[in-house]
This record gives structure tokens, C-alpha cells and sequence, in this order.
């Protein structure tokens, strides 16, 4: 799969680490999604912030992450599972692009729950796309997990 790009949001760092490890076993471009306005690095705290806005669908505007993705064939995307479903700042980057015929990969960083909605959040706002099976990691990235999902599901450079 050419022209692959590796879409992200991370706050504690799990989600960058496990884009970093597919960037390198793909080939692919990465790009960080940064809100305008940072969450609080206090765990407490940023529960309650993401909470409230995920109840109000909001969606914060992006300042770095969101050009274009014309010349993107496949796309990985990538967020913490927060309550049950995608981050604020990936479900912004979903809306303002066109997914139309691409080949979207998801993939989520957990403390045990798993994808939760993820997948399906996804295939809501990508309705025009090819939607393969992602990968939800809890813990540490290993590289050969990595690398037997993408053989499970197909994906060659």
C-alpha cells in the first residue's frame, strides 16, 4: 500500500509510541494532531475535561495535524480509547477530511478496554472508506506484534 500516512493523538505519549512503531514498519509519514488547547496533564483532571467534551461532541480545533490528506492512499489513526470511544482531537481530524476510497487502519492505546466504540466511531465518519481491522494495545509497543497484525490484515508497502 503506497502513500501511507500514521494520524495520531496522544497525551501521555502511549498512542505516539505505538504510531512510531507502525511509521517504522510501514514506511509511512506521521503527523501528531495538537488541539489548540492542551488537555491537563493531571489524570483526574483531564477525565473530567475530555468527558464533558466528549458528551457535547465537541470538537476541538486542530493548530497542528490537520493538512491535507490528498496524497495519502492509506491511513492509520490512532487515539487513546477514552471513554469507550476516539479522543476530541481525532474525531476533528475525521470531519474535516474527505476519506472517500481510502483504506483507513485504526489503532488505540487502553488501560483494559480494549477498542471499546473505536472501530465503529470510525466507520461512522468514514462511511465512503475501506475500513481494515485495527490493533488496541494495553501496555508496552512490541515490534513483533506490530508486525504479524500487519501481516494479518494484509497490509504490504
Amino acid at each position: 500500500m503506497k502513500n501511507t500516512l500514521i494520524v495520531y493523538y496522544s497525551l501521555f505519549q502511549n498512542t505516539a509510541n505505538l504510531a512510531l512503531e507502525i511509521a517504522l514498519q510501514t514506511d509511512g509519514s506521521m503527523r501528531e494532531l495538537i488541539p489548540d488547547k492542551n488537555y491537563s496533564f493531571n489524570y483526574n483532571t483531564a477525565t473530567k475535561e475530555v468527558g464533558n467534551q466528549i458528551s457535547r461532541g465537541f470538537c476541538p480545533k486542530l493548530i497542528s495535524g490537520n493538512e491535507s490528506i490528498d496524497d495519502y492512499e492509506t491511513i492509520f489513526i490512532g487515539t487513546p480509547n477514552w471513554f469507550k470511544t476516539l479522543s476530541p482531537p481525532v474525531l476533528s481530524f475525521l470531519r474535516q477530511h474527505d476519506f472517500k476510497g481510502k483504506t483507513i487502519i485504526p489503532f488505540c492505546t487502553h488501560g483494559g478496554g480494549g477498542f471499546g466504540q473505536i472501530e465503529n466511531d470510525i466507520a461512522k465518519e468514514c462511511t465512503e472508506s475501506i475500513i481494515l481491522p485495527g490493533i488496541a494495545v494495553n501496555g508496552t509497543v512490541e515490534s513483533e506484534d506490530i508486525k504479524r497484525w500487519l501481516e494479518t490484515i494484509g497490509y504490504e508497502q
